[in-house]
C-alpha cells in the first residue's frame, strides 16, 4: 500500500510540474494550398495582428530581412519548377523572407529552412530574389494575410497584406508545352477511346485561341462519340462557330445547348447560352 501511495504521489507531482494553461496563440499558424497551372503551391505561416500598432516601418521593419509573418519563418513549397516574376525557381521547399522599403519589397526564397524567424539568415542561402512594388491601400487588414488571386491557366499572384501595406508576386508554371504534348500524343497522333478527351482538347484550343476549325472537328467527334448530347459540349461548339463567324449555326447550337441545360436543371448554362445568342444578333 505504501508503494502504491508513493507512486500516486509521484504521478501527481509530475502532472503539476508539467501542467500548462492552454491559451490561443497570439499569431496562429495557417496553411494555404493552391494549384497554379499544374503546380501545387503550399504556404505555412503565422499570422500576427496589428492591435493598434504601426505596421509599415515598425512591425514590418524597413530595410531589414523579415520573416514574413510571426514565429518561425514562413515556408513555401512548389511541386514543380516555376517562374517567379519571370525568373526561374526550381521545385522544392523554401523559407520565404521579405525586405521592405516604403515603395519596394524584395521577395527572398531561401534554401535554409532551419532558422527561427530571420535570426541567422544569410544571403548565401538565397535561391532567388525578386523585387516588386509596395502598395498602401486604404483598406485595413488587421491580421497579416497571404492569399492567391488573379488565376489564369498557368499563373496566379501571391498577395501579402497587413494593415495598409500590400505586396504581391506572380507565380507562373509551364503549362502550355505539357498540355500540347498530351494533345499531340492522344488526339493529333492518336485516337482517344474516351470522347471527353476530344472535348478537353477542343476546349484548350478555344481558351488559348488556337485553330478553331480543328477544335470544331474535335468537338464534333466528341458529340458523335457520346451516347447522349451534353449541353456543355454543344455550348463549346456554339462558341467555336461564333468565333469562326458562322453566326446562324452558332445560334442554333446555343439554342440546342440551352434546351438541354434547361432539361438538365443547370441555370448557369442557360444564362451562358442566352448571353451568347444575344451577342450574335
Amino acid at each position: 500500500m505504501k508503494r502504491i501511495i508513493l507512486s500516486l504521489l509521484a504521478v501527481m507531482v509530475t502532472t503539476v510540474t508539467y501542467a500548462q494553461i492552454q491559451m490561443p496563440p497570439a499569431s496562429p499558424t495557417f496553411e494555404l494550398k493552391g494549384t497554379v497551372g499544374l503546380a501545387e503551391v503550399k504556404v505555412v505561416y503565422s499570422r500576427p495582428s496589428a492591435r493598434g500598432r504601426k505596421v509599415a516601418g515598425e512591425l514590418i521593419p524597413y530595410n531589414e530581412v523579415w520573416r514574413t509573418g510571426a514565429n518561425a519563418s514562413t515556408k513555401i513549397s512548389f511541386s514543380e519548377d516555376v517562374l517567379i516574376e519571370g525568373k526561374p525557381l526550381p521545385k522544392g521547399d523554401y523559407a520565404l523572407y521579405t525586405q521592405f522599403t516604403e515603395d519596394v519589397a524584395t521577395i527572398i526564397f531561401s534554401k535554409n529552412l532551419d532558422w527561427w524567424g530571420a535570426i541567422g539568415y544569410e544571403s548565401k542561402d538565397d535561391q532567388l530574389r525578386v523585387e516588386v512594388p509596395v502598395k498602401h491601400p486604404s483598406s485595413h487588414y488587421e491580421t497579416f494575410t497571404i492569399s492567391f488571386s488573379d488565376f489564369t491557366t498557368n499563373s496566379a499572384n501571391l498577395n501579402m497584406k497587413w494593415e495598409h501595406t500590400k505586396a504581391m508576386f506572380k507565380i507562373e508554371t509551364k503549362v502550355d508545352e505539357r498540355v500540347m504534348a498530351q494533345i499531340k500524343e492522344q488526339v493529333i497522333d492518336g485516337t482517344p477511346a474516351n470522347a471527353g478527351v476530344y472535348f478537353q482538347a477542343a476546349g484548350y484550343y478555344y481558351d488559348t485561341e488556337r485553330d478553331s476549325n480543328l477544335a470544331l472537328t474535335w468537338v464534333n467527334k466528341a458529340i458523335d462519340a457520346s451516347p447522349q448530347k451534353q449541353y456543355w459540349v454543344i455550348h463549346l461548339k456554339a462558341k467555336l462557330l461564333a468565333r469562326l463567324g458562322k453566326n446562324a449555326e452558332a445560334q442554333a447550337a446555343a439554342k440546342e445547348s440551352m434546351k438541354l441545360a434547361e432539361e438538365g436543371g443547370n441555370p448557369d448554362y442557360v444564362r451562358l447560352n442566352e448571353k451568347l445568342i444575344d451577342s450574335l444578333k
